[in-house]
């Protein structure tokens, strides 16, 4: 919707909220948990109700580091966009490990990538340093949390925010320039 009223291209970069995570993930610290048992995923539930999507809160934080790396993979092939999409699905939908090689390579054979070559590539470390430096920009220009939306290299938006927050802010920043 929005890029038919501004021109917008949406291109997703990797962050690490949790760097420290080991390849297997980990358990949910206390304080999200708590934070589940007071609703802080309520509005999450109440937007993915709204739009139609099923919405399952993950069990465990997951390492991303393979996950990133296979995106820029499937971006190379013109594909990044669809591979992010899926993944999210699996992720967020199905309750699905992200760092999980077989769900990566089942995402990649859904947008019609090859999954074994994705792998292949992927563990021979050609996206590591290109996947690092780009977390490295992110923490350089302040992001700390996910989703952060970046406009312009300039503004920011912070949270899975409503589509009027988007909406508003691209305003904003048209009358200034």
């Amino acid at each position: 919707m929005l890029k038919a009223e501004y021109k917008v291209d949406v291109d997703w970069r990797p962050y690490y909220l949790r760097p420290d995570t080991p390849p297997e993930g980990m358990d949910l610290p206390d304080y999200i948990l708590r934070a589940r048992a007071n609703g802080s995923e309520e509005r999450l539930q109440s937007l993915a109700d709204l739009h139609g999507l099923k919405f399952k809160s993950t069990e465990r934080i997951y390492n991303t580091r393979t996950a990133h790396e296979a995106t820029e993979y499937a971006r190379e092939r013109e594909r990044g966009h669809e591979f992010h999409r899926v993944v999210f699905r699996k992720v967020y939908a199905d309750g699905q490990d992200p760092g999980n090689w077989a769900v990566l390579r089942s995402a990649a054979e859904e947008v019609g990538l090859d999954g074994e070559d994705m792998q292949a590539v992927v563990d021979g470390g050609r996206y590591t340093a290109q996947v690092a430096e780009q977390v490295r920009w992110a923490q350089q220009i302040g992001v700390t949390g996910v989703p952060t939306y970046v406009i312009n290299d300039r503004y920011a938006i912070v949270g899975a925010q409503p589509y009027e927050a988007f909406k508003n802010a691209l305003a904003q920043i048209a009358k200034i320039k």
